[in-house]
């Protein structure tokens, strides 16, 4: 049944309904009328009026729940679909169960859901596909500014250590310690040229594998934060592409710098789990938490990270109890 249809068939029986009464009701009408008579009608106008209301909002519920899902779908978090009318789910859309939704395949409304379903299911796709490019482009410009650095900067501050090295054996003594001084500052220089490199180019995961890179990093992060790192990973994980284990990194990375910039926290749990065959990466702080998701670039490109890998990423905060985020990634498939 079409749109107009079902709102003309509606309110068709409410006006049927309405002449009924008056047909077979003793009711008369004297002129003027009396104030029991005007009680009596306004009574049964008010009685149509809400039987109409609800009977339109019975047929229209289809377009309420598919605007609703309009205003608040969001292409980080995939899934979110409505159920076509007749579709045969007593939940969500089955006729015999008294469900606004049901009405069978036609209409205009089925035509609706179904179109809007299609068109999230294409937008999810692209959306996937253009975050891949972009998110494997961006691990490309990292892995040449991270070569450029290790290479050029690298190697000159490494020769200006030398340089200054050899001066300061033959300067006399009040120019010696601040050669000495200035081959402290170059050498804390080098040092941080290569903590930068290492976080623009995880030279350990595709080395030794992810539970070292996370141990490498989280190391680093404590060093740096003074903050208190605790570890638990499981001793026999699942093994991972190389692409997925990158993207359980890159979560944990920003996940740590987040917190080391807005949690106000003292103690960071970090876990690696396995769980069905899948990996779960969690991270977990003491600090301050959020009443609200406030959701910034960090942590939208982790959602976008999350769908290039087909993960699932979930956060909770609460004030006063710190935050949580959670990556669990599928199982990884095997080859035939």
């Amino acid at each position: 049944m079409s749109l107009f249809w079902r709102i003309f068939g509606l309110n068709a029986l409410v006006l049927g309904a309405a002449t009924a009464l008056l047909l077979w009701a003793p009711v008369t009408v004297s002129v003027p009328v009396l104030l029991t008579e005007a009680v009596i009608l306004v009574g049964g106008l008010a009685v149509m009026l809400v039987a109409n209301a609800a009977l339109l909002r019975w047929g229209l519920a289809p377009l309420d729940r598919l605007t609703g899902l309009m205003a608040t779908v969001d292409l980080l978090r995939p899934g979110q679909r409505l159920p076509v009318p007749g579709g045969g789910d007593p939940e969500n859309g089955d006729p015999e169960n008294g469900d606004p939704a049901g009405g069978g395949r036609g209409g205009e409304v089925p035509e609706l859901i179904r179109t809007f379903n299609a068109m999230l299911d294409r937008l999810e796709h692209e959306r996937a596909t253009a975050s891949a490019r972009v998110l494997l482009a961006q691990e490309a410009e990292r892995r040449r500014i991270a070569q450029e650095l290790h290479d050029e900067v690298g190697q000159s501050m490494t020769a200006i250590l030398l340089v200054l090295g050899r001066a300061a054996d033959d300067a006399p003594e009040p120019l010696r310690a601040q050669l000495h001084q200035a081959q402290e500052i170059t050498r804390g220089s080098l040092d941080e040229v290569r903590r930068l490199v290492r976080r623009l180019r995880p030279g350990v995961l595709e080395d030794l594998g992810l539970v070292s890179a996370l141990t490498s990093l989280t190391h680093d992060f404590a060093t740096h934060t003074g903050l208190h790192v605790v570890r638990r990973f499981d001793a026999d994980l699942p093994a991972l592409d190389p692409e997925a284990e990158l993207v359980l990194y890159r979560v944990a990375q920003e996940s740590l710098t987040n917190t080391a910039r807005h949690a106000d926290a003292g103690r960071v749990d970090v876990s690696l789990r396995g769980a069905g065959g899948a990996m779960v990466l969690e991270i977990a702080d003491d600090g301050r938490g959020t009443e609200v998701a406030c959701e910034g670039a960090g942590i939208r490109g982790m959602r976008e990270r999350a769908l290039l890998a087909g993960a699932t990423l979930d956060i909770t905060s609460t004030p006063g109890t710190g935050t949580r985020i959670r990556l669990t990634t599928p199982a990884p498939r095997k080859q035939h």
